[in-house]
């Protein structure tokens, strides 16, 4: 077939509209499911401390009638700390693209402070569970905070060839050491389930990543639940939501900020953000003709006991 003579199709016509959706897809993950759990507290310093205690070992204990008192011997308190460290991100509107027809949003510098907002709560996700020692700063160094990995030490496995625990007296002052990688195994967690159990703590999640998610699903036992139902709708069932062990039960969360070789089993209670700045939207002065507005946050991580917890360190990720 073809066209008339002389057809005047879309082809030829000038001044056709575009044809732009008034919706932005973006499937950027935003989750922070461990900054988002924990209980947030108040800083009153760049530096904020805790102090951490524990009963002594069960021992016996039965005395004569009439017997005189003998105190014991008591252990101080052990006092912890941690460094703010300062998140910010900023955005720069010319004052004219204000007054731009855009599809999608209505205004552009609410539409990118709400987007920076959402990165900076990413960054601090991904500084909580950083193997990072804190860095008490100065005027040409930022602070940083100390994450996961310079505090959980206690119980640990699979710690490979070369690896260590943070050196030092003085938790979150020094990072610990990767080792060589090995596979990630249900035998090594179920020793740190029971570690944190003997220390007297009840571990709540598991965050790890997605490569180390899929190994834990391969865990035997009736956690491990593969199902078909129903003849005219078939559908396999795979998932491990919660892995219940002699030690406690505890929430698997796949998780895409901790680091991949680490599998952090956590008791959530026992952890903690103090909150020196609380996360603030600000226009700063102008400068010319433009806006620019700061989203900031500064805050810390209040390990508040980490023997409550626990770490399968050095899992190879892939």
């Amino acid at each position: 077939m073809a066209q008339p003579s002389n057809t005047f199709d879309s082809y030829d016509a000038k001044g056709i509209r575009e044809d732009l959706s008034n919706v932005i897809h973006d499937i950027s993950p935003e989750e922070t499911p461990f900054y988002s759990s924990l209980k947030k507290t108040k800083a009153s310093n760049t530096y904020h401390e805790w102090q951490t205690d524990s009963l002594r070992a069960s021992a016996a204990n039965a005395h004569i009638e009439g017997d005189a008192t003998t105190a014991e011997a008591r252990v101080a308190t052990v006092r912890l700390g941690n460094y703010t460290q300062i998140f910010k991100n900023a955005v720069v509107i010319p004052d004219t693209d204000e007054g731009l027809d855009k599809a999608g949003r209505s205004a552009e510098m609410a539409y990118q402070v709400l987007k920076i907002a959402k990165e900076q709560k990413l960054d601090i996700e991904k500084a909580l569970f950083a193997n990072n020692a804190y860095v008490a700063g100065n005027a040409t160094t930022a602070r940083e905070l100390a994450g996961l990995g310079a505090y959980v030490t206690t119980n640990t496995a699979n710690v490979g060839s070369g690896g260590a625990e943070p050196t030092g007296s003085v938790p979150g002052a020094t990072a610990r050491t990767n080792g060589t990688q090995t596979v990630f195994t249900q035998a090594d967690f179920d020793t740190v389930m029971q570690a944190i159990w003997v220390a007297g703590g009840k571990a709540d999640t598991v965050y790890l990543n997605s490569f180390q998610m899929n190994l834990a699903l391969g865990f035997s036992g009736n956690n491990n639940q593969r199902s078909t139902v129903q003849a005219g709708d078939q559908k396999v069932v795979k998932s491990l939501d919660v892995y219940v062990t002699p030690w406690g039960t505890v929430e698997f969360m796949p998780h895409r900020e901790c680091q991949g070789r680490d599998v952090y089993i956590l008791d959530n209670d026992m952890f903690e953000v103090a909150v020196l700045r609380p996360t603030k939207n600000t226009e700063l002065a102008k400068t010319g003709d433009n806006t620019t507005r700061q989203v900031l946050t500064e805050l810390t991580l209040v390990s508040k006991n980490e023997a409550a917890s626990g770490l399968v360190a050095d899992c190879t990720t892939s």
